[in-house]
């Protein structure tokens, strides 16, 4: 990777975050020696998608990136991602809660996590719906995770070129998020997070609400 060509791209994608708006770097399939230029440049929180990678890389780079898991992940993954991640970004059923929790006991730990939310019209993607995280907020039995801090939401846009439904969803995304924010189970000593938005659609996420952004390819280039 040409190195002036990495700081070209991400000055330009700073530009665009406005302060108290995090920025993850999505690092997944990228190498160790692409991720640590853009650490040299000053760039600390960094979201992979699978366990294995994430593994791997993070011994062999700086200690105080913040790594954020932003894939899907399977119960039988946790104890490889929990001992690493500072946050993760996709949970969305109580017997992933249990396994976290019960990873994050071993480690003497507190596991911060998102609640994820689907908003989108593709089947594939992953996530409570509005109604069910309104039921889980209230039904849950949260008290039995005491090593799971709920920070707030995440949710995916639609896959479109129509700008107009991705600000539907972002916007839909945010109110649901401001109505559930103030009581159990998140977090009221942390900021709250809404992790929304990636490389096609941060603007527009960010005129949403979203507090954080997950971008890759218009920081690191085409793979």
């Amino acid at each position: 990777m040409e190195p002036t060509a990495l700081a070209q791209r991400y000055a330009a994608v700073k530009a665009g975050i406005p302060p108290g708006v995090t920025l993850v770097a999505v690092s997944k399939t990228r190498s160790v020696a692409e991720i640590q230029a853009l650490y040299d440049l000053g760039h600390r929180a960094f979201g992979e998608n699978y366990p294995q990678e994430l593994r791997e890389k993070a011994p062999q780079l700086p200690g105080d990136i913040t790594w954020h898991f932003i894939g899907h992940l399977q119960r039988s993954n946790v104890k490889h991602v929990v001992p690493l991640a500072h946050l993760i970004h996709g949970v969305e059923d109580q017997r992933l809660l249990d396994e976290v929790q019960k990873r994050a006991a071993a480690l003497d730990r507190t596991c911060d996590v998102l609640l994820q939310v689907h908003i989108a019209q593709e089947e594939t993607k992953h996530g409570l719906s509005p109604e069910e995280l309104r039921a889980a907020v209230v039904t849950w039995p949260w008290a039995a995770w005491p090593n799971v801090r709920v920070r707030g939401l995440m949710g995916m846009a639609t896959n479109t070129d129509d700008a107009a439904r991705v600000r539907a969803e972002f916007e839909g995304l945010k109110r649901l998020f401001d109505e559930v924010r103030g009581g159990a189970p998140f977090a009221q000593d942390v900021p709250p997070v809404l992790s929304m938005g990636m490389s096609g659609d941060a603007s527009i996420a960010i005129a949403a609400g979203s507090t954080l952004v997950r971008i890759g390819t218009a920081i690191f280039g085409a793979r």
